[in-house]
């Protein structure tokens, strides 16, 4: 793809998560020298990555597959699956893509009651927001008339706001507060603490399947902004809302990823390698040597290069900015106000693999508990891996896996106590509870039972607090498990604190979820289009004259386009947002959306 010589050129990547392996990819294919450093011994892909669990092996079989966390890939992703596109795979046509299939439905799991599937159809009126939430009050979830008038004005409000105001306003406004939940809970006099239907349902249910975000901490800005993605896909009847990987994360994406470039590209991947600091020249504005430490040396190795890409979670960025940096650029120090848990959330969301002697379909797709103190989601992943049956791995005995995501590990479970302040062993009987009691038949039966389970697996990064892991954890030290790798909530009136990909030190350039970006969430999308970003970066610093990389906006629906643009005059006057339907004919709204529609920008830009 370059254009002219850049192998001299050299880019050291500091992190091999999604977003270092995706600044590794578009630099290789550009000509860049690359070397990536990631501080796990074997595993790459970061957060994303699924592990072989220990031991677990018999006959020539592969271990067990277990996963670190939650992912899927909804269809507005397009940075994340246009490198995948990218990526060989066997006879796929377009790589490992490929390898994502769809699923059906997602459903509402609630304690001692049929499961529920969430909203198919995309309302085009206000009104058919209240008809279709109406058909979920008469479900028996104990949604009253003021409870879906209240939702249905809440998500028009999103949709026909225009950009301006959702950046500038609803940034600084929780999800929480923007729902009105509480005015809601005190109208119907529910106590705090109590089971309240709206929250359930329409405040808190929503926000599970967002990638651990909270619908206190959450800001209206991003929640709304990807509700507003989701919701246009399922209008689409040639898009999918909802898609997973046909078999193990790392067979069928992020070990071909780095074969890829490793082998075709010639990145080099270095493991074992875990960035300790940087040095930096005030005087020159340029960062001059990073240092990295080999697992179980004291000796730091010296890595120079000419660009320096740094891949790093947020909480660990942080920790590297020195006095030098800060004197060439003073807003880096944002970053260390973004990690600090006392301004900004680092939550956790880390997975749980039960292993059953029999398959459990559940459902097509994920399953998100409602009632669950912990935030409890799911998926019964065998249906969708029949080219990787379960029978080939392990001791041939498994049939069945529940891969589960706790999202909330410091709420009282079930047990009275909260997963952060459980024993390994408690926590996985706690989630197991929660899930019994969230899936049950129509009848009231459940749909799992105790003698199914064969074992069991919990991401290793959930640790005993005795352990002091590397990095230090981040969580307070009295609970009785920490986090090694939390995840980053964009809280309300966080985006002033995020960088963007670019500083003023003239060599470095960063590429994490919390940079940033048209995606505004912590998801492998976000990190994708950071990487890109940091990338264009280098290309313009080095004059290489490769071409840039794709950079994707959020969609935005064309027939609502002329409402947007009257909130947008109404913004730039200081006026608040109205819902301006009523007074607009219906054939000067179809004529806008038909303009929208045909003039548009179809390229990425």
């Amino acid at each position: 793809m370059s254009t002219s010589p850049t192998t001299a050129v050299r880019v050291a990547v500091l992190g091999g998560g999604v977003a270092g392996m995706s600044a590794a990819h578009e630099l290789a294919e550009r000509g860049f020298s690359v070397d990536v450093y990631e501080r796990q011994p074997r595993y790459v892909g970061g957060k994303a990555r699924s592990v072989d669990v220990p031991n677990t092996g018999r006959d020539g079989r592969p271990d067990l597959p277990g996963e670190h966390g939650f992912r899927f890939f909804p269809g507005f992703y397009r940075h994340i699956t246009d490198t995948m596109k990218r990526i060989p795979y066997g006879h796929n046509r377009q790589g490992v893509f490929d390898n994502l299939v769809a699923s059906e439905r997602v459903l509402l799991a609630r304690f001692g009651r049929p499961p529920l599937p969430t909203l198919v159809n995309f309302p085009k009126t206000r009104a058919d927001l209240e008809t279709i939430l109406l058909d979920l009050r008469e479900a028996d979830t104990g949604l009253t008339h003021s409870d879906v008038k209240l939702f249905a004005h809440s998500l028009w409000q999103i949709l026909t706001s225009s950009y301006e105001r959702r950046q500038q306003v609803y940034e600084r406004q929780s999800w929480w507060d923007f729902m009105q939940t509480t005015q809601q809970r005190h109208r119907d006099n529910v106590p705090d603490g109590a089971p309240f239907p709206y929250e359930l349902y329409c405040v808190g249910g929503l926000t599970r399947s967002l990638v651990a975000a909270q619908p206190k901490l959450m800001s209206v800005k991003t929640g709304g902004d990807i509700l507003l993605q989701l919701l246009l896909l399922m209008a689409d009847p040639t898009a999918h809302a909802d898609r997973i990987l046909n078999g193990p994360t790392n067979e069928v994406w992020l070990n071909p990823w780095l074969a890829h470039l490793t082998t075709t590209l010639g990145v080099r991947y270095h493991h074992h390698r875990y960035v300790t600091r940087f040095e930096c020249d005030p005087l020159t504005r340029r960062i001059t040597a990073a240092y990295v430490r080999p697992e179980e040396r004291d000796a730091e190795e010296r890595i120079e290069a000419d660009y320096y890409v740094a891949a790093v979670p947020v909480e660990r960025m942080a920790q590297l900015i020195s006095p030098d940096m800060l004197a060439v650029d003073a807003t880096l120090g944002f970053i260390q106000t973004l990690a600090d848990p006392a301004t900004c959330a680092l939550n956790w969301m880390n997975g749980i693999q039960f292993y059953l002697n029999q398959d459990v379909p559940l459902a097509p797709g994920h399953v998100i508990c409602l009632d669950s103190p912990w935030a409890i989601t799911g998926i019964s992943q065998p249906q969708f891996w029949p080219r990787h049956p379960l029978a080939g791995y392990g001791d041939g005995q498994v049939r069945g896996l529940i891969s589960v995501d706790v999202s909330n590990w410091f709420e009282p479970g079930l047990n009275g106590k909260t997963a952060a302040d459980c024993t390994l062993p408690e926590i996985v009987a706690e989630v197991w509870t929660q899930l019994k009691k969230s899936l049950v038949r129509a009848d009231g039966t459940g749909l799992l039972t105790d003698d199914m389970v064969l074992g069991h697996y919990v991401d290793s990064d959930i640790e005993p607090n005795t352990h002091q892991p590397t990095p230090p954890p981040i969580i307070s030290p009295f609970v009785s498990v920490h986090n090694t790798e939390p995840l980053l909530v964009n809280t309300a009136n966080s985006w002033s604190l995020r960088p963007e990909s670019f500083c003023n030190i003239e060599n470095l350039f960063l590429a994490a979820d919390y940079v940033r970006t048209n995606t505004d969430l912590a998801t492998m999308e976000g990190a994708n289009e950071a990487a890109r970003r940091a990338v264009n970066g280098i290309i313009i610093a080095s004059g290489s004259g490769a071409p840039l990389c794709h950079i994707w906006p959020l969609h935005e629906p064309a027939a609502l386009a002329l409402l947007r643009a009257r909130d947008r005059e109404r913004f730039g006057r200081g006026l608040p947002w109205t819902d301006a339907l009523q007074q607009m004919p219906d054939r000067l709204l179809h004529q806008v959306g038909y303009w929208w529609e045909h003039h548009r920008p179809k390229a990425p830009v």
